[in-house]
């Protein structure tokens, strides 16, 4: 949308002086909003012609004002031209602080950014995740040094940055931080979120992503197979912490929460659902998007083994569940144990609802999106593959169909 702007040169009839002259005043409007100052000239009532906004006659006394005001409307359009070049857009405001040469603090970007960050700290448990929190205080501290690294400052006017800064801070991140490229990606996504506040505060007109593609490549996601599945459930590994991991593990499994979520779970969150069995209804952590799952046998028998855990009796929680790094740390010892030759983390028990569980039994993709809580199928396509196996399943209905073809042409030859 075009920005107005119009000049305007009037008489201010209510300052009339004893000598009988009147000030003229300057009115500079844009986009309805006016700026007024004096031009620190005053004229004769008789001698002002309102409608055009200047002196009358060809006196030279008329000329010399005339000429005055001419060189200061040409100083309204200087101005309004060096805005347009500058950060800030034209408006009423920026145009009063260039006439009267008021400089503004230049915006920096490590400011904003850890203004930011302080603004999710706060609302950290009302509107921000602890761990979403971390992520923009990685990102930050991952910006300070990536600026000290390339421009050998502390902080730099936001500006000032173009597009060749978003490139050289991802090379920053893959050569000197050693991140992958989908961790790159990440820290970047985190990055632009700042950028977008300096943009929708008008501080940066142009966007240093533009042009930029974050696009993350796609990643083999490990899930255990059912003999795997089968292999941990029958495993006795005398062994109290490592059998009650094991349970939380497989009750993942089978449910296909997520560690915070099922860390979370009260025995309230077991509800009797539309088929008059027990479901399992909350929201997602992460996201809020509402969860409502189904219980197999194997979920209830292992909610059945720890109703009456201490643990469980104090809090009101479902299942017993330690920290996440005490659980990752035991799941390698399972996982050795059962000869399970793979990096073995809590978050692969949502991969093998995804797939084994469910897709591989039949269960539409959408419902399993359902389930899993996530907001677009195109997520879930991420964490379900195709199977072998429902690779084997439908192709086998093809290959009956060639087959009894094929035999029933050589009936008919015979």
């Amino acid at each position: 949308m075009e920005t107005k702007l119009s000049v305007l040169f009037y008489s201010k009839t209510s300052k009339r002086g004893k000598d009988g002259l009147v000030p003229i005043y300057l009115r500079v409007t844009i986009d309805g909003r006016r700026f007024e100052q004096s031009t620190q000239r005053c004229v004769l009532p008789a001698k002002w012609s309102a409608a055009s906004g200047r002196a009358k006659g060809n006196n030279e006394e008329a000329k010399t004002l005339n000429y005055f005001l001419d060189a200061l409307k040409q100083k309204v359009y200087n101005h309004q031209s060096e805005i347009a070049h500058e950060s800030s857009g034209l408006t009423i405001d920026t145009f009063r602080k260039k006439w009267l040469g008021i400089k503004e603090r230049p915006y920096c970007l490590l400011e904003i950014f850890k203004q930011h960050n302080e603004q999710l700290r706060q609302l950290i448990g009302l509107d921000c995740s602890k761990a979403t929190f971390g992520k923009y205080r990685t990102t930050y501290d991952h910006t300070t040094k990536f600026i000290k690294w390339k421009y050998q400052v502390n902080d730099v006017e936001i500006n000032n940055l173009q597009y060749h800064f978003i490139t050289d801070f991802e090379f920053y991140l893959k050569s000197q931080q050693r991140c992958n490229h989908n961790t790159t990606i990440k820290y970047l996504s985190n990055f632009r979120k700042v950028i977008n506040v300096c943009i929708k505060n008008n501080w940066l007109i142009k966007d240093p992503f533009f042009g930029y593609k974050m696009s993350k490549k796609e990643v083999v996601r490990d899930f255990l197979n059912e003999d795997e599945v089968q292999t941990m459930a029958a495993k006795d590994f005398g062994i109290e912490r490592l059998n009650q991991v094991r349970d939380i593990f497989l009750f993942s499994c089978f449910t296909g929460l997520a560690y915070i979520d099922a860390k979370r779970l009260k025995r309230t969150d077991v509800c009797i659902g539309i088929d008059n069995e027990k479901w399992i209804i909350t929201r997602r952590k992460k996201t809020g998007s509402p969860t409502r799952i189904p219980l197999l046998p194997t979920v209830l028998n292992i909610m059945e083994h720890y109703k009456t855990h201490p643990k469980c009796e104090f809090e009101g929680s479902l299942l017993p569940v330690p920290s996440n790094t005490k659980l990752n740390a035991y799941l390698k010892e399972i996982a050795d144990i059962c000869g399970i030759h793979k990096h073995l983390t809590f978050h692969i028990a949502r991969h093998t609802f995804a797939t084994t569980i469910t897709l591989n039994n039949g269960v539409p993709i959408e419902t399993v999106s359902k389930m899993l809580g996530h907001r677009s199928l195109k997520i879930t396509q991420i964490y379900a593959k195709v199977l072998d196996r429902k690779v084997s399943n439908d192709m086998q209905v093809v290959r009956n169909k060639f087959k009894k073809k094929s035999e029933d042409q050589f009936l008919q030859a015979l």
